[in-house]
């Protein structure tokens, strides 16, 4: 992961924020909206509505940190269909890569 720390947990949460937000609005869901501490050492992970862009908040001791990412094809796809999910860090790193998780397919 490209962060010094590993994150303690890695939350995502599925419901689309609106992306011209940047620290103090999405550190706002983080509190209000998720109820969770954003100085916790958790990664925040949130989409946009067609999720074919992210962005990441957390902190890192010294101040807060945001990430972007754009998928040029595809979509963002999360494993379940909860609102809000933790997620390991493998798992993590194969929804950034856009690869989707917990699909099975026919081989026909």
């Amino acid at each position: 992961m490209f962060f010094g720390n590993r994150p303690r947990r890695i939350l995502a949460y599925r419901e689309p924020v609106d992306m011209r937000k940047s620290f103090d609005g999405l550190v706002g869901v983080v509190r209000s909206v998720l109820e969770e501490d954003p100085l916790g050492g958790t990664l925040f992970v949130f989409f946009n509505r067609r999720r074919n862009y992210l962005k990441l908040v957390t902190w890192d001791r010294t101040g807060f940190c945001l990430f972007a990412k754009r998928l040029e094809q595809g979509r963002f796809r999360l494993p379940s269909e909860s609102s809000l999910q933790e997620l390991s860090a493998e798992k993590f790193r194969l929804i950034l890569d856009g690869i989707v998780l917990g699909r099975r397919r026919s081989l026909r």
